[in-house]
């Protein structure tokens, strides 16, 4: 298994502190990874990562989402995702992927993503499960959530 890599944040919305997966062993973590420009990120993984913060209990799983600019970085601003994030009633935490050396965000790229909308799965002891690209069916990702919640099975990436 793969230990999944830390967060490279440049800044936290929804949140009092950093976060870093570290902090959060012993949960399930889902990590929506989003741009605020993406007509996919708003209908379905904002939707989709704000359904599963409400499903289960903060206890057992954490909602992580990641603003991973690589494209329109002017319109997407911290301001502007501050905004957005109200607009939207986004509750869960958000970090914003600090800008590399190229138009790829560093967590982005340390993920190999290959846009977004993209949703990762992150088990009890910090070893990536599942990475999924674009829309996910609830069903899979509830079933999914549920295996690594009771330790019977392991996801398929």
């Amino acid at each position: 298994m793969n230990t999944a890599p830390d967060l490279i944040v440049s800044q936290w919305f929804n949140s009092d502190a950093a976060l870093s997966l570290d902090d959060l062993r012993g949960k399930v973590v889902v990590i929506e990874a989003f741009q605020m420009l993406c007509p996919g990120c708003i209908l379905h993984g904002i939707p989709l990562a704000q359904s599963v913060q409400c499903a289960f209990p903060p206890e057992k799983l954490a909602v992580i989402g990641l603003h991973a600019v690589f494209e329109h970085h002017s319109a997407m601003t911290p301001t502007s995702l501050q905004a957005f994030l109200h607009e939207f009633r986004v509750t869960f935490p958000v970090g914003v992927d600090t800008a590399g050396p190229d138009a790829i965000p560093l967590t982005m790229a340390a993920y190999g993503l290959r846009g977004t909308p993209s949703l990762l799965l992150i088990d009890q002891n910090g070893n990536l499960r599942a990475h999924h690209f674009g829309q996910v069916s609830e069903l899979l990702l509830g079933s999914q959530i549920g295996a690594l919640l009771a330790g019977t099975e392991t996801p398929r990436t």
